[in-house]
């Protein structure tokens, strides 16, 4: 299969797999940042980016910093709504977002755990989209269930390998 083709559908499973965890858990198992690391995971499979303790740490990293910047400076408010130009409510969001991405870099760069998808991860929280503790949770499930569907479809690969060139010999 063409590598284009496999990369494509390979990430279109990584967000299939969360789209109906989404569909059968009413949960926000489907966020924008994943769209992202799915194609990293698919594209890079082998590569430091697709690092496990990378792409979760990096998303825990992003979600923590989010929840922090956000209720430090902009609880309640949601990017959603009408914001004004120039207005208080404005300036909070703003503040949190860019708190949240300095602290979310930050802390990539400290622990050597980068993974860009994850500055989309803190603004998601840091703008009011997904706030709240549980909220939080839901994020770094979505992110671990990612990460092993993708450890099980590298399993998988190996396998059928192995057997490719086993029946071959």
């Amino acid at each position: 299969m063409n590598d284009r083709i496999a990369t494509s559908l390979h990430t279109g499973l990584l967000i299939a797999v969360l789209g109906t965890l989404t569909w059968a858990s009413g949960l926000p198992t489907l966020f924008p940042s994943l769209g992202p690391s799915a194609f990293v995971l698919a594209m890079f499979p082998e590569s430091e980016a697709s690092n496990p303790k990378r792409v979760i740490g990096s998303h825990v990293l992003g979600a923590v910093a989010g929840f922090l910047a956000y209720h430090l400076f902009a609880p309640g408010i949601v990017v959603t709504g009408h914001i004004p130009p120039f207005s208080l409510v404005g300036l909070r969001l703003a503040v949190s977002s860019v708190v949240a991405i300095v602290l979310t870099v930050t802390g990539m760069l400290h622990f050597g755990i980068r993974h860009p998808p994850a500055c989309a991860t803190t603004l998601i929280v840091a703008l009011g989209l997904l706030p709240t503790v549980s909220d939080g949770v839901v994020i770094i499930v979505a992110v671990v269930v990612i990460v092993a569907v993708q450890l099980l479809l590298l399993r998988i690969d190996e396998f059928l390998g192995d057997v490719t060139n086993t029946s071959l010999s």
